[in-house]
């Protein structure tokens, strides 16, 4: 099954060599063409880890503790 990383890990060499190929077809030098191509894997890189993050699954986590390992609160007298 092919995940949201997965995609990302796959878009960021094919977009980066991609736009270069067309920003080189359309008369553009190579060294300039490059880092105007490199913007968009570097804008999925950002998106994959600072708006769609990897985060742990809390439920998870949650399930896996005993009663013994969380502290207990008594009231006062």
């Amino acid at each position: 099954m092919t995940g949201y990383y997965d995609i990302i890990l796959g878009l960021i060499p094919l977009s980066l060599i991609g736009i270069t190929a067309v920003l080189s077809a359309a008369g553009i030098s190579l060294t300039a063409a490059v880092p105007f191509a490199a913007t968009v894997p570097v804008a999925l890189i950002g998106h994959a880890l600072f708006v769609n993050g990897p985060v742990d699954d809390i439920t998870s986590t949650q399930s896996t503790q005993s009663s013994a390992d969380s502290p207990s609160f008594e009231p006062a007298d």
